[in-house]
């Protein structure tokens, strides 16, 4: 993998992401990237901003690696299109694992992950692509955790569990042993779950019940 790379997104993840890189990582920030509509500046920290639409005749991949900086807007949904769509150009992806994380040496991590500071990855367990873990999650053996998800903060997911693709879990979220979060599922802050959910749930409470917005619908997915 190249380690010149290009931040896709200059709002706040993208500058959590610059730090995070440029000080814990061997990877060299060279520029970021936002489509035009969205930029407001010419640089941002002394680095360009490409437009995205020019970012292949300028920095091809064959020369960079990119990293999409973004939050769980509309359920991952903005994060997981530009990540497909910058895949299918041909581009790879950096992943960032916190130095100050725990990751057991068999554990499996995808493509741009973002892994931060007091995570416990235990062995066995697999992370898939476009993921991000804020900080001070416990990921029990044996999980497996799908693209395009985001773990909040301080998160407790027991062994053997597996979380659906474009899920999102909220602060301080409880699983238990073997419980499958469905796809586009949306756990509210502080949920505990004992069972397996349902596809396009929203989960709220201890013990977590479905509430009966949808998950797309809550966070608006087109």
């Amino acid at each position: 993998m190249n380690k010149k790379l290009i931040i896709i997104g200059t709002g706040e993840t993208g500058l959590l992401a610059y730090e995070y890189f440029t000080k814990d990582s061997e990877f060299a920030v060279t520029a970021f990237s936002v489509h035009s509509d969205f930029k407001k500046s010419e640089d941002l920290l002394g680095l360009p901003i490409i437009e995205l639409e020019n970012l292949v005749d300028q920095f091809p991949p064959q020369r960079y690696s990119l990293f999409v900086a973004l939050s769980s807007t509309h359920l991952n949904r903005d994060r997981a299109d530009l990540f497909l769509d910058l895949k299918k150009k041909g581009y790879s992806f950096a992943s960032y694992v916190s130095s100050k994380a725990f990751v057991w040496d068999n554990v499996k991590i995808g493509e741009n992950c973002f892994i931060l500071e007091n995570n416990v990855l235990q062995p066995f367990t697999e992370v898939g692509n476009n993921v991000t873990l804020w900080s001070g999650n416990h990921i029990g053996h044996r999980t497996l955790i799908r693209d395009h998800v985001f773990v909040t903060s301080h998160c407790v997911i027991s062994g053997f569990c597996e979380i659906g693709e474009f899920s999102f879990l909220g602060v301080n979220c409880t699983l238990a042993d073997e419980v499958k979060i469905a796809k586009d599922n949306f756990l509210s802050m502080g949920a505990v779950v004992s069972k397996s959910t349902e596809e396009d749930g929203l989960y709220k409470g201890n013990p977590a019940e479905k509430h009966k917005l949808s998950a797309k619908r809550l966070c608006k997915v087109r």
